[in-house]
């Protein structure tokens, strides 16, 4: 199910191990971590991550879908989504030297036009409150805020 796919600047690459070395770079900051928890990941933890992405969740009513991003043949982040019956819920993390570019806008409405053209009824994300920039990129997105809080983020869903 999962394809290479492109936006306006970007080309979403199906995920694979090799990319872990450059992407530990893309994810080296600390501040990415404010709002999701964790701390910047080692080449060999997000190779060990990779595989785990890679072989797929133990449910068969679930499928991961992930994404690296490209831009200019460099990698800048990362976009995914866990599919559970017809309801896929999204995430992204673009690197700290590429935000502020609008990269993780196009990013999350490249894979929600993706998703939509898939067997999808219903797109869902999770944002800390605090969390303003990943508020507006999931608007950018077009979802929309709920007033569900699950473990201390809204519930945003088209």
């Amino acid at each position: 199910m999962i394809t290479r796919y492109r936006t306006d600047r970007l080309a979403m690459l199906p995920l694979q191990i090799e990319y872990a070395g450059e992407m530990a770079e893309v994810l080296s900051d600390p501040s990415l971590y404010t709002f999701i928890g964790g701390e910047p990941p080692t080449v060999e933890a997000l190779q060990a991550r990779y595989r785990r992405q890679l072989a797929g969740p133990d449910r068969e009513d679930e499928q991961w879908l992930n994404w690296v991003v490209q831009h200019d043949d460099e990698l800048i982040g990362f976009v995914q989504s866990t599919l559970t019956g017809r309801t896929a819920e999204i995430a992204w993390v673009i690197g700290k030297p590429w935000q502020g570019r609008g990269y993780a806008k196009e990013a999350a409405r490249g894979l929600v036009t993706w998703l939509q053209a898939q067997p999808v009824d219903r797109v869902i994300a999770h944002v800390h409150p605090d969390n303003l920039p990943s508020a507006a990129v999931a608007t950018a997105a077009g979802l929309t805020r709920t007033d569900q809080l699950e473990d201390g983020e809204y519930l945003w869903t088209t």
